[in-house]
């Protein structure tokens, strides 16, 4: 069995309950969902949809570097929406961050978030 290892970094925003930012397992990485908190002033980052999608881009950025990847590893992504209406939107932001071949995705309106967020993003990347 591969062992597994958490992933933890400052530059983002530490987990808000029982979990690891990310687990590190074999050569996949896998990161918990990320809400658009600044991890500078643990605040959910205000202003449109647009704006927060760039801020749970920027936390899985900076875990994935943590594990010493990068975005172009990421070979899965879930997107969380409270409004599926904000579906262009975030895909307007997502192509400003991701390119061609575009990771594999799944995009679900949900009840709720935490935090009373709107959005939430997580990935699985392979590593090494």
């Amino acid at each position: 069995m591969t062992p597994k290892k958490a992933i933890s970094t400052s530059n983002a925003p530490g987990a808000i309950g029982p979990y690891s930012q990310a687990i590190a397992s074999g050569k996949l990485l896998f990161t918990s969902g990320q809400l658009p908190i600044d991890p500078a002033t643990g605040k959910m980052v205000e202003g449109s949809v647009a704006d927060r999608a760039h801020q749970a881009i920027k936390n899985l950025i900076a875990i994935i570097e943590a594990a010493g990847g990068s975005l172009d590893n990421v070979v899965k992504t879930t997107v969380f929406l409270a409004d599926i209406g904000d579906f262009q939107a975030v895909n307007a932001v997502y192509v400003e961050y991701f390119s061609s071949p575009f990771p594999a995705r799944s995009a679900y309106q949900v009840a709720a978030l935490p935090l009373g967020a709107d959005i939430e993003i997580e990935a699985i990347v392979a590593i090494g």
